[in-house]
């Protein structure tokens, strides 16, 4: 590589830690990267009209901010899901879109059996009496409501590489997994959506944020699953129509929800999700492990060395896969 050709500048949409900063300091004889914090607009303006790539998390892109960067040649998702960039913009602007299928599957997969686990144990309120010094605790539902998910029957709304990895922990773990997606595979395990919510006692959302999957979990699908039944959600908040989750809680027609995403994040304080005994939560972070930020970078690198190259890129998701070169 040419080290006196002027260097990639890439505008990193999140804060670094030390493990991501040794990731790509071998590269930054080619590489300018200046890192954002995803709050701080003041610097995103200032930063954009000089960046060439962005390496985008969750601070959803707009339009008007892809029109502020006259030189951007690509935004790189670290992740799997580009609902919060405005592809149609970046398409007619000439930016290239590519995301990371896959990447975060292990971490993700791992989330959302924590949050089976956190909800089917019951652990936000054990770790408060514990805390509190309570001692063994004296409430008789325990020993009739909490249950192994060995013994249960787990059903996968969608079955992309996060609900494969969900399915092979569960079997491991001797439960029973069922799945549904766009249409019968022919494989022994599919269902119908309307039969996999009734049979499972802990449904567990894998798909994308589409038109097709706007509020897929609405009062309809929730009156289909059992009253003991679990539902976990590390997908995008939006599959799950809110007000109908939190009205199924609070009437006992569904017994617990595990929920790392929200229709509207960072979620609100006063989200009504987050006053109920019988939702754990996270902060959309089931992805955020050393092991994935490791992967994403590789890959975020490998795209930047590229397009400097004139090269395809790869997991392009708006049709622009030509690597025009950066730097003549």
């Amino acid at each position: 590589m040419d080290r006196q050709t002027v260097a990639v500048r890439v505008l990193a949409h999140f804060v670094p830690g030390d493990n991501a900063l040794s990731i790509v300091a071998p590269e930054s004889d080619w590489l300018d990267i200046r890192w954002c914090h995803e709050d701080d607009n003041e610097t995103l303006r200032r930063e954009l009209p000089e960046a060439e790539v962005i390496w985008h998390v969750l601070r959803p892109l707009s339009g008007e901010d892809l029109r502020r960067g006259p030189r951007l040649r690509l935004v790189h998702k670290l992740g799997a899901g580009v609902n919060t960039i405005d592809v149609e913009t970046a398409s007619e602007l000439g930016i290239a879109v590519a995301n990371m299928p896959g990447a975060n599957s292990p971490s993700v997969a791992e989330g959302a059996v924590l949050l089976m686990l956190a909800a089917l144990r019951r652990l936000p309120a054990l770790n408060q009496v514990t805390r509190q010094g309570r001692g063994w605790p004296t409430d008789p539902s325990l020993g009739e409501t909490v249950r192994d998910i060995g013994s249960c029957t787990v059903g996968l709304v969608g079955y992309g590489n996060i609900a494969k990895r969900v399915e092979q922990i569960v079997l491991a773990m001797g439960g029973i997994v069922l799945h549904t997606n766009t249409g019968d595979d022919g494989t022994a395990t599919w269902r119908p959506l309307h039969a996999l919510l009734a049979d499972s006692d802990i449904v567990s959302l894998h798909v994308p944020l589409t038109p097709a999957t706007d509020k897929l979990i609405n009062r309809a699908a929730l009156d289909k699953m059992k009253s003991t039944a679990v539902l976990v959600n590390t997908s995008r908040g939006g599959v799950i129509d809110e007000p109908a989750l939190i009205e199924a809680l609070r009437d006992g027609r569904l017994a617990t929800a595990g929920l790392d995403v929200f229709t509207e994040e960072p979620v609100a304080p006063d989200n009504p999700l987050l006053q109920l005994d019988n939702v754990v939560v996270t902060p959309h972070v089931s992805w955020y492990t050393v092991d994935t930020m490791r992967r994403y970078l590789i890959q975020a690198v490998e795209n930047c060395r590229r397009l400097y190259d004139g090269r395809d890129l790869i997991n392009v998701v708006n049709g622009r896969q030509d690597g025009e070169r950066l730097h003549r």
